[in-house]
């Protein structure tokens, strides 16, 4: 390991506890805001979102399975399916995509 290394996590470290420590500073009183109170309830949502979709089309070989599985996957979420029905139907959607495009096309 690098002497740079420990800095670095040391940094890290200090910038999640500075982002997880300052609202509890700044924010005294109840928020009442409804803007800021719906902000704040769909920001882990669409954090996870941006995280996920892009991880989605590089998971494949093929675009088009990964549009299969994410068409899928919002499909079943849409009709209130739990998670690992989602996960593993949309995951046989693109293998079977992904068998498809290699062996019939």
């Amino acid at each position: 390991m690098t002497p740079n290394f420990f800095i670095y996590l040391l940094v890290m470290a200090g910038v999640t506890y500075l982002v997880r420590v300052i609202p509890l500073i700044l924010v005294k009183k109840e928020i009442t805001n409804k803007f800021l109170l719906s902000f704040l309830y769909y920001m882990p949502y669409a954090v996870l979102t941006v995280m996920t979709i892009p991880g989605i089309f590089f998971a494949t070989t093929y675009t088009a399975s990964a549009v299969v599985g994410l068409i899928v996957a919002i499909i079943l979420a849409l009709r209130g399916k739990g998670l690992t029905t989602v996960a593993i139907v949309s995951c046989l959607g693109v293998l079977v995509t992904e068998l498809l495009i290699t062996y019939v096309i």
